[in-house]
């Protein structure tokens, strides 16, 4: 899944794409017909609504990750995006505080659905919610773009063609089967449909009948919409009974390479280790004999996490480790009334991908597994800086710095 709100990204186009924008509109016309036909025809679409879905569709070229014909495709543009920016302003006051006020309105106003879908899947009404209100604010965002000219465009000339070609040919089935609301359908810079910003595919897959009128409405339908998200964490595995994490602190004899979903032990075991709930609390019976897994998402450079299985679910609905904290978070928030991380954030981040993906291959060059040199600071990166710290005899923060870009290069 993926925010239907995000920071600007700009397609940086030379002169000579400029002068053949003309040129590769009648190719994106010409492909629409000699290549996109054939296989919606193929899956069962029919012509009429093909026609009717890219009447007036012409290519929008201020999306991210275009590669035009005719243009190569180059390593991480310097760019940012909220999802691996700087940690800490992932979690701003205005929307953690928006999602938890907005998410305890609709806990009551939906309290029969939210239980209904709880008892069905097991999945608390609480992560719900908090999907919810951040895929599309509880339903009240709006939702720009022409779905079709933007999976059109990102079908023909993205870093990922094949995956949009698919989503695209899904787009066609779901407005085919009459599933979609009447007119333009709408969908966020990616391709995201609905009040749960499912993808295409997702919607054929996990968007169920939450109210009983035989018709899966994600756009809609308020019941539909926390049934289907309840039905996708269901069918990537939630376990049930499991929390998703506790905010714990990590003391220095620790090391923050420990972090991952490889490396999980008992959360007894954790504990022994001298990791404690910033709660002062003991961790659950149930939870102690089961496996959790140390996350960092800032290094020492902010809150610590010892999370379940159920947390790397979450991040099946959005690959970013601060997407699925933001979750836990601002749901233990609706349901539970807790306040602010114990942690502060410190001011880490903030570098380009371009920055961070030369550190990731310098990295990969000395053994080292960073889980690809995308520019993101996910896990395996964090914990290799972690090891190269430790290697070069200096304290393991596990987090890109600045000072790091001249040792790493």
């Amino acid at each position: 899944m993926f925010r239907i709100l995000f920071l600007c990204f700009c397609l940086i186009v030379t002169p000579a794409i400029a002068q053949n924008k003309a040129a590769v509109e009648q190719q994106f016309q010409s492909w629409l017909d000699k290549t996109l036909w054939p296989k919606a025809r193929a899956a069962g679409v029919s012509r009429t609504t093909f026609n009717a879905a890219f009447k007036g569709v012409s290519l929008n070229w201020k999306l991210p990750d275009l590669v035009p014909p005719g243009s190569s495709q180059s390593g991480p543009r310097q760019q940012r995006q909220a999802e691996f920016g700087s940690p800490g302003k992932y979690f701003s006051a205005g929307s953690v505080q928006g999602a938890n006020r907005v998410g305890k309105q609709m806990a009551q106003r939906h309290a029969k659905a939210l239980s209904r879908t709880e008892r069905k899947t097991g999945v608390p009404g609480r992560i719900i919610l908090a999907i919810w209100g951040r895929e599309s604010g509880y339903g009240r965002v709006n939702i720009p773009h022409d779905a079709f000219e933007v999976l059109g465009t990102k079908a023909f000339m993205s870093t990922r063609a094949p995956y949009f070609t698919d989503e695209l040919i899904a787009a066609l089935k779901v407005v085919n089967s009459r599933s979609a609301p009447k007119g333009r359908l709408k969908s966020s810079w990616a391709g995201a449909l609905g009040q749960p910003q499912f993808m295409p595919s997702n919607v054929l897959a996990y968007a169920v009948d939450g109210d009983g009128n035989g018709r899966a409405d994600i756009w809609a339908s308020e019941a539909d919409t926390i049934a289907s998200i309840g039905n996708y964490l269901n069918k990537h595995g939630w376990k049930k009974g499991r929390d998703w994490g506790f905010e714990v602190r990590v003391p220095a004899s620790v090391s923050c390479t420990l972090e991952g979903p490889d490396q999980g032990k008992r959360i007894s075991d954790w504990a022994n280790l001298g990791i404690t709930r910033v709660s002062g609390k003991p961790f659950p019976k149930a939870e102690a004999r089961k496996e959790g897994f140390l996350l960092m998402p800032a290094g020492r450079g902010g809150p610590a996490f010892v999370v379940t299985p159920n947390f790397y679910v979450l991040k099946e609905y959005n690959k970013s480790d601060l997407y699925a904290l933001f979750v836990g978070h601002v749901g233990d928030r609706i349901q539970y009334n807790v306040g602010d991380f114990s942690a502060g954030w410190a001011p880490v981040g903030g570098l380009y991908r371009s920055d961070v993906a030369k550190m990731q291959r310098a990295l990969e060059r000395q053994g080292h597994d960073v889980g690809g040199a995308d520019g993101l600071p996910g896990f395996k990166t964090r914990r290799s800086i972690g090891r190269w710290q430790e290697a070069n005899g200096q304290p393991a923060t596990c987090f890109p710095e600045k000072r790091m870009k001249s040792a790493l290069k």
